[in-house]
């Protein structure tokens, strides 16, 4: 089994044939299988109704998620799941008294499942698959499988400062990210290392081009002008840019052994820049070791995992 955060499993073909019948129910009960279908309601009593084709799934309250019962969770984790997909298994498949069929499911028992055979396995460098819940100022808040949650701080996101997690990502985002601890079960995350080093980054530049850019800081001396995540440089002071706003700019010059990129501010869009499209430098599932540093500069930026 491959334990993925959830909204991932629900339209493969071993899902749907699973959830679309009485016996495919039935079939997933006796082997255990972990299933994915909409939660459509979220009664006053907090059970989840889940959309299911020929049933009526209820997941109750306590069925709902790891720690509801001991309420190390909150019930927000359950009603924010209205119209999204949730993970469960199939606990019991009954008539109700009216005669229709109810499958009584556990969104727990999955998460259970997967803290056992997948979370608890976890280690320092691998690289995991996640997906962007909800944002705080201080960091995204990401689904690392079956709906356990997991924290990526802000300043993890990439090396080039930002202000807010939504000028990185979008809710819903499928993302990678790389475990730096797991304490417990409690897993700590970090992303920037998969976002390239500043030559990789800088390589896709050269001085006399005229690139896009995003503003993201604004001091007496210059303006900080991200041109990829991980690549920032630094223009001349120029009067009404504001932070966040998308830019071009004229490349001066590029400089590996400071590891700075001077640049010029040419013009202005008034319009506030969406996050852009990840580039992922790392395709194995582990790191150990990370230098963004060049080989020359006098700074040692390096993550040891």
């Amino acid at each position: 089994m491959i334990y993925k955060p959830e909204g991932c499993i629900y339209e493969t073909v071993s899902n749907q044939k699973y959830i679309s019948s009485s016996e495919g129910l039935r079939e997933a009960m006796e082997k255990g299988v972990i299933l994915e279908a909409k939660a459509v309601l979220c009664t006053n009593s907090h059970d989840l109704i889940i959309d299911l084709p020929y049933a009526k799934g209820i997941i109750s309250r306590e069925e709902g998620a790891l720690g509801i019962t001991e309420g190390t969770t909150r019930d927000i984790a359950l009603i924010s799941r209205v119209n999204k997909y949730v993970c469960f298994k199939v606990k019991a498949i009954k008539l109700d008294e009216n005669g229709f069929l109810t499958a009584h499911l556990s969104r727990k028992d999955a998460q259970e499942e997967c803290l056992k055979e997948y979370v608890s396995k976890l280690r320092s460098g691998d690289i995991i698959n996640a997906r962007i819940t909800h944002f705080e100022k201080f960091g995204s808040f990401v689904d690392i499988g079956c709906g356990i949650p997991s924290l990526l701080p802000i300043d993890t996101m990439s090396v080039s400062r930002i202000s807010h997690p939504s000028d990185r990502f979008k809710v819903g985002q499928m993302i990678k990210a790389v475990v730096k601890a797991n304490d417990n079960n409690k897993i700590f995350l970090t992303h920037k290392e998969l976002l390239g080093t500043w030559k990789e980054n800088a390589d896709h530049f050269k001085p006399g081009e005229t690139v896009p850019g995003i503003v993201r800081s604004i001091e007496e001396y210059g303006v900080f002008v991200e041109l990829s995540p991980n690549l920032a440089g630094l223009a001349e002071p120029k009067e009404s840019v504001c932070i966040g706003q998308s830019v071009s700019v004229y490349i001066k010059a590029i400089l590996p052994d400071k590891m700075k990129i001077k640049l010029i501010i040419v013009d202005v869009c008034n319009d506030k820049a969406e996050p852009s499209e990840i580039n992922y430098y790392i395709r194995s599932e582990h790191i150990d070791h990370w230098k963004y540093s060049t080989d020359n500069s006098s700074k040692n930026i390096i993550t040891d995992f």
